[in-house]
């Protein structure tokens, strides 16, 4: 039997104060937050969301450190970014702090304090890279040096950009310091680990025995990572940005991030609630919940676990940990560093008042079995043909012939047909489902079950056809008929409140609808018979192909941009002697004539005036030049080429053309006009 839970304690994952959210933080982690959070509260129950920023660890320091500011600028301003672009989106946050608040530091430093005088510690020394310049140990991404692998001789500490191999600041050739250019030396240091292996046991009675019905990622990571046996993990490291190590000896450590972020979650119940937050983590009768990444899987379901075993005192573990997967973006991963994402606080911007539209669409692709897609041309479809074209079409059709027909007054039903009981009984089914889908976190079906409710209430207006019964004169159907519809109105504005809360306000007041409770859902009294309610407004506007060819574009320019900036030369080729580069006659020629080859999507028909006469010269370029554009330009060609015949057509020469960092070919030529035929020398 299902344990009954007083109270709910929702957790997200804390976003890195490095950059701003993007679509891929919301579809993991804060819009199925915020869905079962006001899922929850419409049910009456007790329940927090806690929320807050990340601001600790190496990324932001080599930020501010490029930006010539300070670590604390860095958290302060995207901060504030995350903070309010979350609030314009509706995620209804309890409390949405950050980790370097007093409090955190004080809960941070405390839980540290209270496992070092546990001896629940390991201490250890190993070799760590060090700048004597700086005076200071480096992380690896602070190292720099030459590949093994690749022989790249800009690949990082902790990773080669070049080959992707992932390294270690050991694994370099000719190590060098990233803060001063100077040599990296090995020195000894110590640092405090968290065993554990010794909560290999209990962790695995917990989660492998206890928590089956946890979604088949979570659990099928965390068993993975057990079967392999945990290890020892560091809990402090050698930064001077982050919680100090409240250890005597230990100045220039701080708590690594992964060991200090988690406890934010507990600061920040400190920070809402200061006289109560122990029931919310103590008491065996709230359950918590953590709504994480595939990312943070290990450390919300073994590291941060075995952190509170560890600590003792009552605090509880997670009931449930329904982590997400990846969110791509148009067919590729979305990434900070290439600026690869759908930023949220530029959404905000660029389609005002289109927050549902937004919550819609990622719920509607939410990745939660496997990674998804998101793309403009989806978001559009959905927006048009779902959105608009049913949700929004139903009701304001209702709204509409309410106050044609009945001065914008909620009418009296009279006698129901089997037409109108089986459409109650129907939405009821509906809610069935919808309820259950929340309860497991099924999202994305639930989303489904609440757009059905609005399918119904479609297909009811089609199949009673009021407008057409008015013709008849009998009115009493009508109105039993847009009583019904309007009560499948207040149904809606019930069931998509915890996805769409926006559209369910507006809806609401359209309604003059009061407080609203999950136990209304499946009603037929929602909107009080003779209530006023108010003109109908569009719920929804159709979205242009030209907003969302300008998001295309966007994406567009960063794809090129990101081809240039990661461009690499190929290597040169072995050296040629100057006689034999003579051998080979370069020449500019006139482009008289230009045309596709037939059944050739790739090449190009020249006709060229060399200065010696015309030639023909067949060149692969299609796909980069429309043939008349180049009708008139001056080219350079090698004229002493071996003719050879392409597609039936003897070529005569190649026309030389640069290939840049998107694989495009660019066509070479004088800067100024010259004679055809003239030599490049």
């Amino acid at each position: 039997m299902e344990k009954k839970f007083k109270r709910t304690l929702i957790t997200t994952a804390l976003p890195y104060a490095n950059g701003p959210v993007h679509i891929g933080h919301l579809a993991g982690v804060y819009v199925p937050a915020d869905i079962y959070a006001r899922y929850m509260r419409l049910k009456g129950e007790d329940v927090i969301m806690i929320g807050g920023s990340d601001e600790h660890g190496v990324p932001i320091t080599i930020k501010a450190r490029a930006e010539g500011v300070t670590p604390q600028d860095i958290v302060d301003r995207y901060h504030n970014i995350i903070k309010e672009s979350m609030k314009g989106l509706g995620i209804s946050f309890d409390i949405y702090s950050r980790t370097t608040s007093e409090i955190h530091h004080e809960t941070a430093s405390e839980f540290f304090r209270h496992l070092y005088d546990k001896g629940e510690f390991v201490e250890k020394t190993s070799m760590q890279p060090y700048d004597e310049v700086a005076g200071e140990f480096l992380a690896d991404r602070y190292v720099t040096g030459t590949c093994p692998h690749c022989g790249n001789e800009r690949a990082y500490g902790d990773q080669c950009e070049a080959c992707g191999t992932s390294l270690n600041a050991t694994d370099l050739i000719n190590p060098r310091s990233a803060l001063t250019d100077s040599e990296v030396v090995m020195r000894e240091t110590k640092h405090w680990f968290l065993p554990l292996d010794k909560w290999e046991g209990e962790l695995s009675k917990w989660i492998l025995e206890g928590h089956k019905e946890w979604k088949t990622n979570v659990y099928g990571q965390c068993k993975s990572w057990i079967d392999l046996g945990l290890q020892p993990r560091a809990v402090s490291r050698d930064l001077k940005w982050g919680v100090p190590v409240p250890v005597e000896g230990a100045e220039g450590k701080v708590l690594y991030v992964w060991f200090d972020a988690p406890i934010g979650y507990i600061s920040n119940t400190k920070e809402l609630l200061p006289d109560s937050w122990e029931k919310y983590w103590k008491d065996p009768e709230t359950r918590i919940i953590n709504f994480i990444g595939k990312d943070n899987i290990v450390f919300h379901c073994i590291v941060f676990p075995a952190m509170m075993m560890a600590y003792g005192d009552g605090f509880q573990l997670p009931d449930n940990v329904p982590a997400n997967e990846f969110l791509n973006l148009e067919g590729d991963k979305i990434s900070t560093s290439r600026n690869w994402a759908v930023w949220l606080h530029e959404y905000l911007v660029d389609f005002p008042g289109k927050q549902d539209v937004l919550r819609y669409v990622l719920t509607a692709n939410a990745p939660e079995t496997k990674d998804n897609d998101f793309t403009w041309s989806d978001f559009q479809a959905r927006n048009n043909n779902e959105l608009v074209a049913i949700l929004g079409n139903f009701v304001n059709r209702a709204i509409v012939l309410t106050h044609k027909y009945f001065e914008g007054k909620v009418p009296a039903a009279g006698e129901l047909t089997e037409v109108d009981t089986q459409l109650y009984a129907d939405i009821n089914a509906a809610k069935v489902s919808l309820s259950n889908n929340l309860d497991t976190f099924h999202f994305r079906e639930a989303l489904k079950d609440a757009m059905e409710i609005a399918r119904i209430g479609n297909r009811y207006l089609q199949e009673t056809e009021p407008w057409k019964v008015a013709k008849t004169g009998d009115m009493d159907r009508v109105a039993t008929v847009m009583n019904v519809a309007l009560q499948i109105c207040g149904n809606i504005a019930v069931a998509f409140e915890p996805f769409l809360p926006f559209m369910s306000e507006k809806l609401r007041d359209m309604l003059n609808m009061g407080q609203i409770s999950w136990d209304a859902l499946g009603g037929d009294a929602i909107i009080e018979t003779g209530a006023a309610i108010k003109p109908a407004q569009l719920l929804f506007e159709k979205i242009e192909d030209e907003a969302i060819e300008a998001q295309k574009q966007r994406l567009e320019r960063i794809k090129k941009e990101n081809q240039v900036k990661n461009f690499k030369a190929e290597p040169q080729l072995p050296n040629v002697e100057f006689d034999t580069f003579m051998k080979a006659d370069l020449r500019v020629g006139t482009v008289l004539e230009c045309k596709k080859v037939p059944k050739a999507d790739k090449l190009l028909q020249f006709l060229i005036d060399d200065g010696m006469g015309t030639r023909t010269i067949v060149s692969g370029i299609a796909k980069y030049y429309n043939p008349e554009d180049l009708v008139g330009k001056q080219v350079c060609f090698i004229a002493n080429l071996a003719p050879r015949k392409l597609k039936g057509i003897e070529s005569q020469g190649m026309i030389l053309s640069a290939e840049n960092a998107d694989g495009s070919l660019v066509v070479m030529g004088p800067t100024a006009p010259v004679v055809p035929g003239a030599q490049v020398k």
